[in-house]
């Protein structure tokens, strides 16, 4: 049984504290122990890396960037290794973490590394004066992961944060603590000197010291809106900088002219794919009523077809839930979308496959004849849980996708592009899809409006996000003072 440790500049250090459990998901039995980094522990990582961090940012853009490009093609060349280790971490599908979550981090990396040398200021002149402005590193930032995503969501915010030359230490899920040391030592592997990228374990009581600390001076949360409210909260006091990636609950509208075949097949990928578990899935089908009927069946139809079973197995479509509570979650959540009235047109049970009886398994469940006000259809489930609803004209389809205080994704399906255009300007979400969903390449930002968040991942918006402007004026002539 491996127990793993905080790690700091490439080596484990103990805390001492009792460690916890991390179970596989696909059989709920224990595959390592994850001791918790003590508060003591917390203020050295700090210190290390802040006086880490000072070398660093005084390299040049391309120097650092070098050091993440290494890192990319080492975790790139390890994408089949890592991928192994993700399904262990989460329990998905491994044909999904090999050609989906694992490749995006070396993906971000990359992208981040080929940037960090074009960070453009401005350049203003005056009479006998000159002014320019530069990004500079904010210092120490922090990233709490969710436990969806762990190799995407270490990667996505490491990346422009070192990119940019700041010190990042990670928090992984207490769920998923494992992946993150792999990333750690590919970086460490690239040159990254130490001190740069630490991992910090733990609940929501390291969560909290990260952001009540004085030395961090940014924290970026993927998580729920409740924890992202929690975060501002505990950061208030430092007004330190804070990006939240939170939840979601996405519309997926479906017009009458969409391509059917696509259509579905959109349908089940934004709904299904790593068993549902997905922030930005789009959860709420408004379906044409010209077409519903077709939709619905072909729908039920390629649902019925879903293999889900071993994660390991590349034949299976859809791995486990992360954990029992969160299995129960969902399980009640269809048991109250059939008191709400709506109809169960497929799944809505718990799944033992054979050798894996005690894993936390779902069938992909689609619920019909759903109305806006049910809690099915309003709240975040994050499980394989498709509503689907019907509306009449475009204007409606609009207002009821609007109709949430959530705001991260959207999609559409249609052959217009005058429609296409015109709908994805009146949807209030961070991303619009068309014709696809959950697309998210590492120059294209992703992020919420409402309250699914604010900042953004991915893009020059995020390494803009990781430093701040310093304006610097220069006059040229001998000071003329009024005194």
């Amino acid at each position: 049984m491996i127990t793993k440790h905080t790690y700091v500049g490439g080596q484990p250090r103990p805390s001492g504290l009792e460690p916890f459990d991390k179970l596989y998901p696909a059989t709920g039995e224990v595959i390592a122990k994850i001791e918790p980094t003590s508060l003591e522990q917390l203020d050295e990582v700090i210190a290390e890396a802040a006086e880490a961090q000072k070398a660093w940012a005084a390299l040049s853009g391309t120097e650092r960037g070098r050091v993440l490009l290494r890192a990319a093609k080492i975790l790139q060349d390890r994408n089949e290794a890592l991928s192994r280790v993700e399904v262990m971490d989460v329990g998905k599908a491994i044909a999904e973490a090999e050609s989906g979550d694992v490749p995006s981090g070396p993906d971000a990396l990359e992208y981040f590394g080929g940037i960090a040398r074009d960070m453009p200021g401005t350049f203003h002149t005056y009479p006998g004066a000159v002014g320019f402005t530069q990004r500079v590193p904010l210092g120490v930032c922090a990233g709490i992961g969710a436990w969806n995503y762990p190799t995407q969501i270490a990667c996505w915010k490491a990346a422009p944060a070192l990119a940019a030359g700041n010190a990042f230490i990670h928090k992984p899920s207490e769920e998923t603590p494992l992946v993150a040391y792999e990333i750690a030592d590919a970086l460490t592997e690239a040159g990254l000197p130490s001190g740069l990228f630490s991992i910090v374990q733990g609940d929501a009581t390291i969560g909290r010291a990260l952001c009540e600390h004085p030395g961090v001076a940014k924290v970026s949360l993927t998580g729920g809106v409740d924890t992202g409210k929690l975060i501002i909260k505990q950061s208030a006091d430092t007004l330190k900088k804070v990006t939240l990636e939170l939840g979601g609950k996405s519309p997926l509208i479906v017009f009458e002219d969409a391509n059917l075949d696509d259509a579905v097949g959109v349908a089940l990928s934004a709904n299904f794919y790593t068993a549902g578990e997905v922030c930005s899935n789009g959860t709420r089908v408004f379906v044409h009523r010209s077409i519903a009927d077709k939709f619905l069946a072909e729908v039920v139809r390629r649902t019925a077809s879903i293999r889900v079973g071993d994660p390991m197995d590349r034949d299976v479509h859809m791995g486990a839930l992360i954990s029992e509570t969160h299995m129960n979650k969902v399980l009640e959540y269809i048991e109250i979308g059939k008191a709400e009235g709506a109809t169960l047109s497929a799944g809505g049970n718990r799944v033992r496959p054979q050798g894996f009886e005690n894993g936390y398994f779902v069938e992909p469940t689609v619920f019909s004849g759903c109305t806006d006000n049910m809690r099915i259809v309003r709240e975040e489930i994050f499980g394989p849980v498709m509503s689907v609803l019907v509306f009449d004209d475009e204007d409606e389809a609009v207002s009821r996708a609007n109709d949430t205080f959530f705001g991260l994704g959207a999609g559409l399906m249609t052959t217009s592009l005058a429609r296409a255009h015109r709908v994805a300007d009146q949807l209030q979400s961070g991303s619009v899809w068309v014709n696809t969903y959950n697309i998210c390449p590492p120059d294209l930002p992703f992020g919420g409006s409402k309250q699914s968040g604010f900042g953004r991942e991915n893009s020059r918006f995020a390494l803009e996000g990781y430093t701040e402007t310093r304006s610097t004026y220069i006059d040229l002539n001998n000071f003329e003072g009024a005194y």
